[in-house]
Protein backbone atom coordinates (compact mmCIF):
# COMPACT_ATOMS: atom_id res chain seq x y z
CA UNK A 1 0.00 0.00 0.00
CA UNK A 2 1.15 3.44 -0.56
CA UNK A 3 -1.39 5.21 1.77
CA UNK A 4 -0.55 4.37 5.44
CA UNK A 5 -3.12 1.35 7.08
CA UNK A 6 -4.81 2.84 10.05
CA UNK A 7 -7.51 1.75 12.31
CA UNK A 8 -10.80 3.89 13.16
CA UNK A 9 -13.61 3.94 15.38
CA UNK A 10 -16.40 6.62 15.40
CA UNK A 11 -18.30 7.59 18.44
CA UNK A 12 -21.62 9.57 18.55
CA UNK A 13 -25.07 9.76 16.67
CA UNK A 14 -25.91 13.07 15.80
CA UNK A 15 -22.35 15.01 16.26
CA UNK A 16 -20.21 12.51 15.47
CA UNK A 17 -16.17 11.65 15.80
CA UNK A 18 -13.76 9.33 14.18
CA UNK A 19 -10.80 8.35 16.65
CA UNK A 20 -7.96 7.03 14.50
CA UNK A 21 -5.39 5.06 15.65
CA UNK A 22 -1.48 5.21 14.41
CA UNK A 23 0.82 2.77 14.67
CA UNK A 24 4.24 4.73 14.87
CA UNK A 25 5.27 7.06 11.74
CA UNK A 26 1.75 6.74 10.37
CA UNK A 27 -0.21 9.73 9.63
CA UNK A 28 -3.34 10.95 8.73
CA UNK A 29 -4.31 14.21 6.71
CA UNK A 30 -7.14 16.54 7.70
CA UNK A 31 -8.77 19.35 6.61
CA UNK A 32 -8.25 22.44 8.61
CA UNK A 33 -11.09 23.32 11.76
CA UNK A 34 -11.45 19.84 11.70
CA UNK A 35 -9.63 18.74 14.67
CA UNK A 36 -10.88 17.51 18.00
CA UNK A 37 -8.00 15.94 20.23
CA UNK A 38 -5.22 13.86 20.26
CA UNK A 39 -3.26 11.73 22.54
CA UNK A 40 0.96 13.06 23.21
CA UNK A 41 2.96 12.22 20.66
CA UNK A 42 1.48 13.08 18.20
CA UNK A 43 3.14 15.18 15.67
CA UNK A 44 1.00 18.35 13.92
CA UNK A 45 2.30 19.67 10.79
CA UNK A 46 0.71 21.66 7.91
CA UNK A 47 1.34 21.25 4.77
CA UNK A 48 0.90 22.13 1.51
CA UNK A 49 -1.35 20.18 -0.51
CA UNK A 50 -2.47 17.18 0.43
CA UNK A 51 0.85 15.82 1.16
CA UNK A 52 0.27 13.00 -1.08
CA UNK A 53 3.27 13.73 -3.36
CA UNK A 54 6.20 13.59 -1.13
CA UNK A 55 8.84 13.40 -4.10
CA UNK A 56 6.99 15.76 -6.28
CA UNK A 57 8.99 18.53 -5.62
CA UNK A 58 8.18 21.87 -5.52
CA UNK A 59 6.54 22.35 -8.69
CA UNK A 60 4.00 19.20 -7.93
CA UNK A 61 3.31 21.05 -4.33
CA UNK A 62 2.45 23.87 -6.49
CA UNK A 63 -0.15 22.01 -8.26
CA UNK A 64 -1.00 20.43 -5.86
CA UNK A 65 -2.64 23.19 -3.59
CA UNK A 66 -3.94 24.95 -6.71
CA UNK A 67 -6.26 22.30 -7.02
CA UNK A 68 -7.32 23.09 -3.74
CA UNK A 69 -7.91 26.22 -4.61
CA UNK A 70 -10.56 25.47 -7.41
CA UNK A 71 -12.76 23.81 -5.15
CA UNK A 72 -12.66 26.67 -2.78
CA UNK A 73 -10.47 24.99 0.24
CA UNK A 74 -7.66 26.62 1.67
CA UNK A 75 -3.95 25.98 0.41
CA UNK A 76 -2.98 24.00 3.06
CA UNK A 77 -4.06 20.83 4.99
CA UNK A 78 -2.97 19.34 8.39
CA UNK A 79 -0.82 16.48 8.34
CA UNK A 80 -0.87 14.44 12.35
CA UNK A 81 2.14 12.13 12.87
CA UNK A 82 2.87 9.61 15.70
CA UNK A 83 6.46 9.79 16.72
CA UNK A 84 6.17 7.49 19.56
CA UNK A 85 6.49 3.86 20.00
CA UNK A 86 3.40 2.91 21.01
CA UNK A 87 0.08 3.80 19.17
CA UNK A 88 -1.40 6.91 19.70
CA UNK A 89 -4.96 8.18 18.88
CA UNK A 90 -6.22 11.60 16.70
CA UNK A 91 -9.66 12.60 16.81
CA UNK A 92 -11.68 14.22 13.88
CA UNK A 93 -15.44 16.07 14.71
CA UNK A 94 -18.31 16.85 12.55
CA UNK A 95 -18.53 20.21 10.94
CA UNK A 96 -22.30 19.69 11.98
CA UNK A 97 -24.91 17.17 12.58
CA UNK A 98 -24.74 13.84 10.51
CA UNK A 99 -22.56 11.05 10.14
CA UNK A 100 -19.37 10.25 9.39
CA UNK A 101 -19.03 7.50 6.00
CA UNK A 102 -15.79 5.97 6.36
CA UNK A 103 -14.50 4.89 2.90
CA UNK A 104 -12.16 2.13 1.86
CA UNK A 105 -10.90 3.43 -1.72
CA UNK A 106 -9.81 -0.26 -1.94
CA UNK A 107 -13.10 -1.15 -2.58
CA UNK A 108 -13.69 1.11 -5.33
CA UNK A 109 -11.04 0.77 -7.79
CA UNK A 110 -9.12 3.60 -6.01
CA UNK A 111 -11.27 6.68 -6.73
CA UNK A 112 -14.26 8.27 -5.20
CA UNK A 113 -15.83 11.43 -5.84
CA UNK A 114 -17.24 13.51 -3.22
CA UNK A 115 -18.96 16.73 -2.98
CA UNK A 116 -16.06 19.46 -2.09
CA UNK A 117 -17.38 20.52 1.29
CA UNK A 118 -17.95 16.41 2.45
CA UNK A 119 -14.42 15.35 2.94
CA UNK A 120 -13.14 15.25 6.62
CA UNK A 121 -9.87 13.46 6.84
CA UNK A 122 -7.73 10.60 5.01
CA UNK A 123 -4.75 8.36 5.93
CA UNK A 124 -1.61 10.31 4.72
CA UNK A 125 -0.87 9.09 0.79
CA UNK A 126 -4.03 8.88 -0.14
CA UNK A 127 -4.69 11.92 -2.98
CA UNK A 128 -7.62 15.30 -2.74
CA UNK A 129 -7.90 16.53 -5.97
CA UNK A 130 -10.88 17.84 -7.99
CA UNK A 131 -13.03 16.11 -10.61
CA UNK A 132 -13.92 18.53 -13.34
CA UNK A 133 -17.30 18.14 -15.47
CA UNK A 134 -16.85 17.34 -18.93
CA UNK A 135 -20.33 17.93 -19.55
CA UNK A 136 -21.82 21.59 -20.93
CA UNK A 137 -24.77 21.47 -18.82
CA UNK A 138 -23.46 20.16 -15.09
CA UNK A 139 -20.75 23.00 -15.42
CA UNK A 140 -23.33 25.86 -16.02
CA UNK A 141 -26.33 24.75 -14.15
CA UNK A 142 -24.54 22.26 -11.50
CA UNK A 143 -24.86 24.91 -8.45
CA UNK A 144 -22.93 22.80 -5.39
CA UNK A 145 -22.39 20.07 -7.81
CA UNK A 146 -20.19 21.72 -10.37
CA UNK A 147 -17.10 20.82 -8.84
CA UNK A 148 -16.63 17.73 -7.09
CA UNK A 149 -13.12 16.44 -4.81
CA UNK A 150 -12.06 13.16 -5.92
CA UNK A 151 -10.19 10.77 -3.44
CA UNK A 152 -7.22 8.97 -5.15
CA UNK A 153 -4.93 5.94 -3.27
CA UNK A 154 -5.41 2.86 -1.53
CA UNK A 155 -6.47 4.02 2.11
CA UNK A 156 -9.15 5.03 4.08
CA UNK A 157 -10.73 8.10 3.64
CA UNK A 158 -13.58 9.45 5.30
CA UNK A 159 -16.55 12.10 4.67
CA UNK A 160 -19.01 13.65 6.31
CA UNK A 161 -23.00 13.45 5.36
CA UNK A 162 -25.46 16.17 7.04
CA UNK A 163 -28.39 15.01 8.60
CA UNK A 164 -29.48 11.53 7.96
CA UNK A 165 -26.84 9.43 5.47
CA UNK A 166 -28.48 7.29 2.16
CA UNK A 167 -27.17 4.70 0.30
CA UNK A 168 -28.33 3.56 -2.61
CA UNK A 169 -26.76 1.11 -5.13
CA UNK A 170 -27.80 1.53 -8.52
CA UNK A 171 -27.93 -1.18 -10.98
CA UNK A 172 -26.28 -0.86 -14.60
CA UNK A 173 -28.89 1.99 -16.04
CA UNK A 174 -30.87 2.06 -13.21
CA UNK A 175 -31.32 5.93 -12.73
CA UNK A 176 -31.66 8.21 -9.56
CA UNK A 177 -32.66 12.11 -9.02
CA UNK A 178 -31.42 14.02 -6.57
CA UNK A 179 -31.19 17.50 -5.20
CA UNK A 180 -27.83 18.72 -6.34
CA UNK A 181 -26.82 19.77 -2.61
CA UNK A 182 -28.04 16.24 -1.32
CA UNK A 183 -25.01 14.30 -2.58
CA UNK A 184 -22.17 13.00 -0.50
CA UNK A 185 -20.37 11.20 -3.33
CA UNK A 186 -20.40 8.41 -4.94
CA UNK A 187 -18.52 5.50 -7.19
CA UNK A 188 -15.86 6.41 -10.13
CA UNK A 189 -18.77 4.26 -12.58
CA UNK A 190 -21.79 6.19 -11.79
CA UNK A 191 -22.62 8.49 -14.45
CA UNK A 192 -23.60 11.90 -13.48
CA UNK A 193 -25.02 14.93 -15.31
CA UNK A 194 -27.57 17.77 -14.67
CA UNK A 195 -31.22 17.69 -15.83
CA UNK A 196 -33.99 20.41 -15.66
CA UNK A 197 -37.17 19.90 -13.49
CA UNK A 198 -39.46 21.10 -16.51
CA UNK A 199 -42.93 22.34 -16.41
CA UNK A 200 -44.11 25.89 -16.25
CA UNK A 201 -45.73 25.35 -12.50
CA UNK A 202 -42.33 23.66 -10.99
CA UNK A 203 -40.46 26.13 -12.53
CA UNK A 204 -42.12 29.08 -11.19
CA UNK A 205 -43.53 27.86 -7.97
CA UNK A 206 -42.21 24.33 -6.83
CA UNK A 207 -39.25 26.19 -4.90
CA UNK A 208 -36.93 23.29 -5.23
CA UNK A 209 -34.83 24.47 -7.93
CA UNK A 210 -34.67 24.19 -11.59
CA UNK A 211 -31.96 21.51 -11.53
CA UNK A 212 -32.31 17.87 -10.19
CA UNK A 213 -28.36 15.68 -10.43
CA UNK A 214 -29.35 12.68 -12.24
CA UNK A 215 -27.30 9.85 -11.32
CA UNK A 216 -26.83 6.42 -13.32
CA UNK A 217 -25.46 3.09 -12.49
CA UNK A 218 -23.64 0.66 -11.87
CA UNK A 219 -22.31 1.79 -8.52
CA UNK A 220 -23.32 3.36 -5.29
CA UNK A 221 -24.46 6.73 -4.59
CA UNK A 222 -24.41 8.26 -1.00
CA UNK A 223 -27.07 10.94 0.02
CA UNK A 224 -27.97 13.48 2.84
CA UNK A 225 -31.13 14.40 3.79
CA UNK A 226 -29.28 18.04 5.54
CA UNK A 227 -27.32 20.08 3.39
CA UNK A 228 -24.95 22.63 4.75
CA UNK A 229 -26.05 25.39 2.26
CA UNK A 230 -29.86 24.26 3.28
CA UNK A 231 -29.39 24.70 7.31
CA UNK A 232 -27.22 27.75 6.80
CA UNK A 233 -30.20 29.08 4.79
CA UNK A 234 -32.26 27.99 7.44
CA UNK A 235 -30.30 29.60 10.30
CA UNK A 236 -30.49 33.00 8.59
CA UNK A 237 -33.63 32.97 7.65
CA UNK A 238 -34.58 32.63 11.48
CA UNK A 239 -32.01 35.00 12.42
CA UNK A 240 -33.23 38.45 14.15
CA UNK A 241 -33.74 41.49 12.03
CA UNK A 242 -31.55 44.31 13.07
CA UNK A 243 -29.04 41.94 15.08
CA UNK A 244 -31.41 42.27 18.23
CA UNK A 245 -33.09 39.73 19.63
CA UNK A 246 -36.59 38.84 18.19
CA UNK A 247 -39.22 39.53 20.90
CA UNK A 248 -41.52 37.53 18.99
CA UNK A 249 -40.22 34.45 18.99
CA UNK A 250 -41.96 31.90 20.59
CA UNK A 251 -44.93 34.25 21.32
CA UNK A 252 -48.43 33.96 20.16
CA UNK A 253 -48.41 37.82 18.98
CA UNK A 254 -45.51 37.42 17.12
CA UNK A 255 -44.89 40.42 15.08
CA UNK A 256 -47.92 41.93 16.90
CA UNK A 257 -45.65 41.65 19.52
CA UNK A 258 -43.07 43.93 18.44
CA UNK A 259 -45.28 46.74 17.42
CA UNK A 260 -46.66 46.69 20.86
CA UNK A 261 -43.13 46.59 22.36
CA UNK A 262 -42.83 49.45 19.94
CA UNK A 263 -40.29 47.56 17.73
CA UNK A 264 -41.56 47.82 14.44
CA UNK A 265 -39.49 46.34 12.15
CA UNK A 266 -40.74 44.91 9.25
Amino acid sequence: MTAHEIDYNIYGEEMQYVEIELDPQEGVVAEAGSFMMMDDGIKMETIFGDGSQKDSGFLGKILGAGKRILTGESLFMTAFYNILNGKRKVSFASPYPGKIVPIDLTQYGGKFICQKDAFLCAAKGVSIGIEFSKRLGRGLFGGEGFIMQKLEGDGMSFVHAGGTMAKKVLQPGETLRVDTGCIVGFTQDIDYDIEFVGGIKNTIFGGEGLFFAKLQGPGEVYIQSLPFSRLAGRVLASAPRGGGKDKGEGSILGGLGDLLDGDNRF
